[in-house]
């Protein structure tokens, strides 16, 4: 394996042959001599000089320079003799022993070592060539002699009496020699355009690939997204489901336990009234007068209950199906359409619903920001200052608390935008009417009946309108907050995205237009 890697850098590129006078350019690459100055022969018409291996480029032809010792180890190399083992050949007259060969006469069709090539024949008919197990293919099938030449017009090799006679005479021949170089430089320049063609290709198809890796990355990615969407569909609904048929089942034991006593009561009273009818009906078929006479209590036996003893049962009959009534099915109704409602309306928000392609571009707008609220360049990142900004006053400026409006209004319609919360722990985000205040206690937002926020203090997060607050889960996880507002149905609704949680609904009716609010206390804030 290790000649054999050997022997392929030993080979030139361009004839594919064991080097012959290699040279070097300054690119680092290794030619035959005659090779390399065929290939610049042949880009001298096109002024344009370049490696045929790593195609750098050169403004003038190259004059490259000889490597001595590349050309010294492919002598040593040449100068091994061949494993026979490998190459399956071996002195033809050595037939005690297999003895590698170091050349093979074509004339005789025999293989030489060393020692028998000494006293081998020189006369010129006797050509010698490298090792080879078919000499016979290099000889002229109609004349036996050797191949020595390259017919240019029937494209076929030839022996020197086919050039001087039969069909080949007159024609354009070249030695094998020139004819292989001539070749070999075409095939090297076929080679460039088919390298250039295949890097292109690979190049679609990378492109297409880092496309499919595209694609497949986020089909993934919203395949996560909806598994986990109807994940937290399927127990919004199951815990909706329990929600309803626990009101049904309260109305239920609320109803049942009092009709089930009064009805075994009636029953007993029922099977007493029996015993008693079937008493009086033996004591009518007694023929005997004197037995029925003499029968104790008869009166008792033949009266029928008290008619006070009724009313009580009817009175008792008509307090349970009046007073208490039937099942209440709409108050089951209503609790699963609000909560059906709600599921709808945080699966929108999740998603974006079905009318919201994106979420709002909204910019922040300087012309509302309190003077210590610093402002990014890009008008997404809010950040609480140390040192007031120049601003000039205006009506609209908040002078109380650290908040800036956003510039879109929002009058109708299905709307979403989000915020970075991750690098601060105390803010509020929300949306408010124009004609919140920008002074004053009652211009915090959430302090007052214009505006509806989400606050986090520390660790602790809560949602507050009109300065009523209602506290939420601790800790929530998330890095941001999106807020959802449906103006035709009266919803202001908040999520931490990642993973989406939907935290508070707020409904009202609407009676301005809505504008994004922003306050920070600490580090910073973005807009998505």
């Amino acid at each position: 394996m290790a000649s054999s890697d050997l022997r392929a850098e030993l080979d030139c590129s361009i004839c594919l042959n064991i080097y012959t006078d290699p040279v070097m350019l300054k690119c680092g690459h290794n030619f035959c001599l005659v090779c390399i100055d065929r290939v610049f022969d042949t880009q001298e018409g096109s002024g344009d000089y370049s490696c045929p291996q790593c195609r750098v480029e050169f403004q003038e032809r190259p004059s490259p320079f000889r490597n001595i010792t590349l050309r010294n180890i492919t002598q040593r190399f040449l100068s091994a003799p061949p494993d026979p083992e490998k190459t399956g050949i071996s002195c033809t007259y050595c037939i005690h022993s297999s003895v590698p060969p170091v050349k093979s006469c074509l004339l005789c069709e025999a293989s030489l070592c060393d020692d028998h090539l000494r006293v081998h024949s020189r006369s010129p008919e006797h050509v010698l060539c490298d090792p080879t197990t078919t000499p016979e293919n290099r000889k002229c099938s109609v004349h036996k002699k050797i191949l020595e030449y390259y017919c240019t017009k029937d494209s076929a090799c030839i022996c020197f009496t086919c050039s001087l006679t039969g069909e080949h005479r007159g024609h354009k021949v070249e030695t094998l020699q020139e004819a292989s170089i001539k070749k070999k430089i075409k095939m090297i320049i076929n080679l460039q355009k088919w390298i250039i063609k295949r890097e292109k290709t690979e190049e679609i198809v990378r492109s297409l690939q880092e496309y499919r890796g595209r694609v497949q990355g986020k089909a993934d990615g919203k395949v996560e997204s909806v598994t986990a969407l109807f994940r937290d569909l399927r127990r919004r609904l199951e815990d909706l489901e329990k929600r309803v048929l626990g009101e049904i089942s309260r109305q239920t034991e609320w109803i049942l336990p009092a009709v089930d006593e009064l009805i075994q009561q009636l029953e007993l009273k029922t099977e007493k009234l029996s015993r008693k009818m079937r008493h009086i009906k033996q004591l009518c078929a007694v023929t005997d007068p004197l037995t029925v006479l003499q029968e104790p209590d008869t009166g008792d036996l033949c009266d029928t209950e008290d008619e006070d003893d009724d009313d009580d049962d009817r009175e008792r009959h008509d307090q349970l199906l009046y007073d208490r009534g039937d099942l209440d099915l709409s108050v089951a109704t209503n609790m699963f359409r609000t909560g059906l409602s709600d599921i709808i309306t945080g699966i929108i928000g999740v998603t974006g619903g079905i009318y919201i392609q994106k979420a709002v571009d909204i910019l922040l707008d300087e012309d509302t920001a309190h003077t210590n609220v610093s402002i990014s360049y890009d008008r997404k990142t809010v950040s609480r200052s140390g040192r007031g900004q120049y601003r000039p006053y205006t009506s609209g400026r908040f002078s109380n608390y650290y908040q800036v409006l956003g510039n879109q209004i929002f009058p109708s319609g299905r709307h979403y935008w989000e915020v970075d919360v991750q690098k601060s722990n105390n803010w509020r985000i929300g949306m408010c009417y124009d004609s919140l205040l920008r002074d004053g206690g009652d211009s915090l937002i959430g302090c007052n009946d214009a505006s509806w926020g989400l606050v986090r203090r520390g660790k602790e997060y809560s949602v507050v309108h009109d300065n009523g607050y209602i506290e939420l889960p601790a800790n929530i996880p998330g890095a941001r907050v999106r807020v959802y507002l449906d103006y035709e149905a009266g919803q202001i609704s908040f999520y931490m995205c990642d993973p989406i949680r939907h935290l508070h609904t707020f409904t009202a009716t609407f009676t301005e237009p809505l504008y994004a609010v922003l306050g920070v206390w600490h580090s910073f804030i973005s807009l998505s």
